[in-house]
């Protein structure tokens, strides 16, 4: 087992035990449906259930939890396309911190309104992910305060794989999961926990065509700054920073990068909808939409699909559900 791996997984072992109680233990769910036509046990993990409607609110909970009372005095500073801004704004707001939450532009109302509802402080900044990133980090330094990256950062990462220890406990013999990639945190966090406990377990990436920058930069050994297309998968798109401590751990955990385009997204949502009978965002649509393109290597086998979140606005929700 590498280094980053067993480092990554002790770290979430920590984060599991100082989170416990400020986050939802979701659950872990078998579907009849996904599992008769695929031919494999087919569990989705449902990270759309926990607070704040996403995954995100691990990595933050972790992340403020490991500060001093000074440093939460000086307040937070946080870039994200929405859940992570919501999950920084939740947790900030648990632990009485205030701060600043910059967003893209284009972010959905449904997102922004979350954010706010929890306490944020709102801002709009940048079209990319990325400048988003960089001027809020920018903003944090000149201000005194902490930036708390979505995705760079070891404790922000630790609290994502508690999602991992969790579908351990509840499924010891998982074979695979399928996990949507952005920053990489998620899939960062949660593989390094799957392979210390079993090497053999495979990591699908999954990315949507439109921004599959942390694929194309694994394969090129670098993260490479590349345009993103508009996807359904808001989520997950925009670039990725510079020295981003993700592109090694993804480089470690993941076996395989599913790449898929948006007609795939959309109706492996439509789909996930329709039979399991619940909102999904365009993010958990790309880890579906990557199981439904690797039927033919899961027969037989214990798979596990992380369902990343639900906020999804009603313009792009009725677009998705028209086939449009």
């Amino acid at each position: 087992m590498s280094e980053i791996i067993q480092q990554t997984a002790l770290a979430a072992a920590r984060a599991a035990a100082r989170i416990s109680g400020h986050v939802v233990r979701t659950d872990l769910i078998r579907s009849e449906t996904f599992s008769n036509s695929l031919g494999a046990n087919v569990f989705f993990k449902l990270e759309n259930k926990q607070t704040t409607g996403s995954f995100k609110l691990r990595g933050a909970s972790n992340r403020l939890m490991t500060l001093s009372e000074e440093q939460r005095s000086k307040g937070c500073v946080a870039a994200s396309s929405g859940n992570h801004g919501a999950a920084v704004a939740c947790a900030m707001q648990k632990l009485g911190t205030t701060g600043v939450i910059f967003v893209p532009e284009q972010t959905s109302d449904v997102k922004t309104d979350k954010i706010r509802a929890y306490g944020g402080d709102v801002r709009f900044f940048g079209t990319d992910g990325l400048d988003t990133e960089q001027h809020a980090r920018e903003y944090a330094d000149s201000n005194g305060m902490l930036y708390l990256s979505p995705y760079n950062d070891e404790q922000v990462i630790a609290g994502q794989g508690t999602c991992g220890i969790e579908i351990l406990e509840q499924l010891p013999d998982t074979n695979a999961v399928f996990v949507a990639v952005g920053g990489g945190g998620l899939i960062g966090g949660v593989g390094s926990v799957l392979k210390a406990h079993n090497p053999i377990i495979e990591v699908y990436g999954c990315q949507p065509q439109a921004s599959a920058v942390m694929a194309r930069s694994v394969e090129a050994g670098e993260i490479l700054d590349i345009p993103s297309d508009p996807t359904l998968s808001d989520g997950t798109a925009g670039g990725i920073e510079a020295d981003a401590i993700t592109l090694p751990l993804n480089q470690a955990v993941v076996d395989e990068f599913v790449v898929v385009d948006e007609s795939q997204i959309a109706a492996a949502m439509r789909l996930y909808m329709d039979r399991e009978q619940h909102v999904i965002e365009g993010a958990a649509g790309v880890a579906v939409a990557g199981l439904l393109a690797s039927e033919d290597k899961i027969g037989g086998q214990n798979v596990v699909v992380i369902v990343c979140g639900g906020n999804i606005s009603e313009d792009k929700l009725a677009r998705v559900l028209g086939g449009t």
